[in-house]
């Protein structure tokens, strides 16, 4: 590949119709990088087999607002069981430069292993990591061995790997035995795609008229810390918590004990239970409401959730943990707490709510999609054509 010579890229990963924040990041980086690149996008169209998902009922609606600009050429044909959906795929990318894979599960490796033996080109492969580990993988004795195999397969075969924080490259580098010099750094990008609606309006559409809204966000899963949120949330003093409300809107996979808690909550005249996958639709209604966004989380590389907050302005109480300290650290609305620190949580809470912030935070430069296009080209896609 010349240098100085637009390079086409392909960016294989979930399409809209798996409702996950990795598909909304496929959409928003293929719509950037199409700016200045020929980009073509190669979705899953299958992913796997449907019942190993909580939400299973769901996947193959296509319920995201988000679209991709007509800049990108869009193919979503790639089923986990056929192989001449693999063939359709391997000619999207045949003739591209630089093949981006979007990763947070080994379980999904043949498919990217076929893309790459089917192109019949050895092409400059990145591989973007949003999960180190899914835990899914390590839950199903047959998944974590296919895992394992199956995933040394495919890293060998990368020439880069992309991380959202140094947190993540280190921990890439120490479990994956990646060098280090091969992984670069670049922040996860703004999900700014959704209306600001009147927070007043909002609230009495919420029937929370004159309340002050804590938020907690996204599916209810036992490493979202909804148990020590809630559990906090009962210890705020009766004079502090007395126009308060707390909303837990997101659908519970695997988290049964936060519900059951949620229901039998000292104050659960107090909490919002919403237990049910949130739509685009109905998203800017909860953000616009919220006075102050809790992400109580035990651990996690980044949050989606937190850059839909940092788009709506809102003040983030985060515990400080993973990759969420330099995701959150550069944007001035983020208070942290210690993970696992029930009483400290409980002041944080208490001293926010006191404040009641009404200033509206600016979302950090480099979470713009179009920073973040210029990281990409500056340092992975230039490197790469020039190793070439």
């Amino acid at each position: 590949m010349k240098k100085d010579v637009t390079p086409v890229i392909s960016v294989v990963g979930p399409s809209a119709r798996f409702l996950s924040g990795i598909s909304y990041y496929t959409i928003r980086l293929c719509n950037a990088l199409a700016e200045k690149s020929t980009v073509n996008a190669v979705l899953f169209r299958n992913m796997l087999p449907k019942q190993l998902f909580p939400g299973w009922k769901r996947v193959g609606k296509t319920e995201s607002s988000v679209k991709f600009s007509d800049a990108v050429s869009v193919a979503e044909v790639l089923d986990w069981y056929s192989p001449f959906s693999w063939a359709s795929g391997a000619c999207k990318i045949r003739r591209s430069d630089i093949v981006i894979f979007e990763w947070w599960t080994s379980s999904i490796v043949h498919m990217f292993l076929a893309l790459l033996l089917l192109s019949g080109r050895r092409t400059n492969l990145v591989i973007e990591f949003h999960e180190v580990v899914d835990p899914l993988e390590y839950a199903i004795l047959p998944l974590r061995i296919y895992a394992r195999v199956m995933g040394r397969i495919i890293r060998k075969r990368a020439y880069r790997f992309v991380v959202h924080s140094e947190h993540d490259r280190q921990l890439i580098s120490s479990h994956y035995r990646i060098e280090s010099s091969l992984i670069t750094v670049i922040p996860h990008g703004l999900y700014d795609q959704y209306t600001v609606m009147d927070k007043e309006q909002c609230k009495l559409k919420l029937g929370l008229e004159g309340k002050y809204v804590l938020l907690f966000f996204g599916l209810l899963r036992p490493y979202k810390g909804v148990s020590q949120l809630v559990k906090a949330f009962e210890k705020i003093s009766p004079s502090i918590l007395e126009d308060t409300v707390l909303i837990v809107a997101g659908e519970a996979w695997e988290d049964q004990e936060s519900v059951d808690l949620i229901k039998n909550s000292q104050v659960s005249d107090r909490i919002v239970l919403d237990n049910r996958y949130i739509s685009d639709e109905d998203i800017p209604v909860f953000f616009s409401a919220a006075d102050l966004l809790v992400l109580p989380y035990t651990r996690a590389s980044q949050s989606g959730v937190a850059h839909i907050g940092i788009a709506y302005g809102l003040p983030i109480l985060a515990t400080k943990v993973g990759g969420l300290v330099e995701s959150l650290g550069s944007y001035k609305g983020t208070r942290f707490t210690e993970p696992g620190d029930n009483d400290g949580l409980v002041l944080a809470l208490e001293d926010m709510i006191t404040q009641r912030s009404r200033e509206k935070y600016e979302p950090p430069e480099e979470m713009r999609w179009d920073r973040i296009a210029e990281k990409y080209t500056r340092d992975v896609f230039t490197p790469l054509q020039e190793q070439r």
